[in-house]
């Protein structure tokens, strides 16, 4: 019995019940075909990413936090334009607008500094999310769609650094009372993977259309929908992370601007923000996309 357990139905060892020739196999599905087609993809990557593989952690969590440490470094570089903004267009008061100033640039580089290094992520993490959620209630850019979705991306970066880190405790302290803070693990996993995407929802419905935008939104739809269901997540964040590398790049180059170009602190804000996803999308890659998801549940069954 032990040699036709598996077997389709109850046509055992694959024969006609009718005792005619045996039935052709079923033609796999094109879900199938899709996962044999990644998966030698992912061979390829994996062969090719063998030497930095090690490091994906640290280069993630650094790129993720590269934003709010590019933010405080310009806040500090200019200052008083922060004030006037504050003062004049936001009607803060002076005094509460150094406060404010002050309060953001020293939660964002120390909590940045305690996620590369791997200290109190916890912590770290609600700080740099409290930070973006002050910043666009003092900045008056919390109706902004752009902004919303670009930030909501950056916390789901966030949260990817949240389950990462809780991976390694699990690692580290295997064992029953773990079990709780693997399914707050699983849970935030997911979260981390849906808010991921929606930078790439702003990007489709922003901006002029062109032959090449559509042809990068619907390859990169398709790619956040894999990865928002963890089909082939590893496989798909990685081509997200190219087609976001490669658009940084082309069209966030503030670095060709001139010193006084209107355009120039928006482009270097757009590229680390873009940097940051990037991040979270590399700590997806290293951790695999959790217990809730297709490829998951593929393994099971």
């Amino acid at each position: 019995m032990a040699q036709i357990r598996g077997t389709a139905g109850y046509h055992l060892g694959n024969q006609n019940p009718f005792g005619g020739p045996k039935s052709e196999a079923a033609d796999p599905s094109p879900l199938d075909a899709i996962r044999e087609q990644t998966s030698k993809i992912e061979d390829i990557l994996d062969t090719v990413s063998e030497p930095i593989k090690p490091y994906l952690p640290a280069i993630g969590r650094f790129l993720i936090v590269v934003t709010f440490l590019e933010d405080a470094l310009r806040i500090l570089t200019q200052w008083s334009d922060q004030l006037v903004y504050l003062n004049s267009y936001r009607h803060i008061p002076n005094g509460l607008t150094h406060i404010f100033l002050i309060i953001n640039v020293i939660t964002m580089v120390a909590c940045s500094t305690m996620v590369i290094i791997r200290k109190h992520s916890d912590y770290a993490v609600a700080g740099l999310v409290g930070v973006v959620i002050t910043q666009a209630l003092g900045y008056g850019l919390i109706f902004d769609l752009n902004f919303f979705l670009r930030n909501l991306s950056v916390v789901g970066g966030l949260i990817m650094v949240l389950s990462d880190s809780w991976v390694r405790k699990t690692k580290a302290f295997a064992g029953l009372p773990q079990l709780d803070e693997k399914d707050r693990k699983m849970y935030f996993q997911l979260a981390g993977r849906i808010l991921l995407i929606f930078l790439f929802i702003g990007f489709v419905f922003s901006g002029e259309w062109s032959v090449w935008r559509i042809g990068v939104s619907v390859i990169g739809l398709v790619a956040c929908i894999m990865v928002v269901v963890g089909f082939k997540a590893k496989f798909s964040a990685t081509l997200l992370v190219l087609i976001l590398s490669v658009f940084n790049v082309l069209v966030n180059n503030f670095w060709t601007l001139h010193e006084h170009h209107p355009h120039k602190d928006f482009a270097k804000y757009d590229f680390f923000q873009i940097l940051s996803i990037v991040g979270g999308l590399l700590l997806l890659v290293n951790s695999g996309p959790g217990q809730f998801s297709i490829d998951e549940k593929k393994k099971v069954y």
